[in-house]
């Protein structure tokens, strides 16, 4: 089989993963880019408010708060990409997510919108070599002449990332049994 069929049958193979039922998509601003996280992961949105600085961890992770009773582990998106700090606004939230059976709260500048996307608007993500690691981006969707960067939202931390993040769980209720608070409506 030559390189080019090869590689034609991964991106089928890729492409055929998805249902041919439309996904829901949570979808938020991080400098002026488009992303999504599968709507099922989410628990909720909570406007920003301060945080408590954890001494001894990295810069991304800005911190805990408490979520009725529940210690969540706060990540600015924005520092784990490499896009600088997130600089608070009105608009600045924190999406609370379930990653691998773990709450924790993502910070980003805005939520968009919920978008319906199905397997014929969402494309692999491209291949950029073994230098740049996107193994977090499940696809790109094509919504409205707008691009969307969709990610795997269990792979946007590593293992030792989600390591460091569920010690900092320190005094409140621990969720590493794999049980997750019901969704708040």
């Amino acid at each position: 089989m030559s390189t080019a069929t090869a590689e034609h049958t991964e991106q089928r193979e890729i492409r055929t993963s998805y249902s041919s039922e439309d996904q829901q998509y949570l979808t938020f601003n991080l400098a002026e880019e488009y992303y999504g996280v599968d709507i099922l992961k989410v628990q909720e949105i909570k406007g920003y408010t301060t945080v408590t600085r954890i001494p001894n961890t990295p810069d991304y992770l800005k911190g805990v708060l408490n979520l009725r009773g529940t210690i969540v582990p706060i990540v600015d998106l924005r520092m784990k990409f490499g896009m600088g700090t997130t600089e608070p606004t009105p608009f600045t939230v924190v999406v609370v997510v379930n990653v691998r059976n773990r709450v924790m709260g993502f910070l980003v500048d805005a939520v968009s919108d919920v978008l319906d996307l199905n397997a014929k608007q969402i494309q692999p993500p491209p291949e950029l070599g073994s230098a740049v690691d996107i193994n977090f981006v499940a696809g790109i969707g094509n919504a409205n002449d707008r691009l969307v960067t969709l990610l795997d939202i269990d792979r946007v931390l590593t293992d030792e990332e989600v390591a460091v993040v569920s010690e900092m769980r320190g005094g409140g209720e621990a969720i590493d049994g794999g049980e997750v608070p019901e969704r708040q409506s």
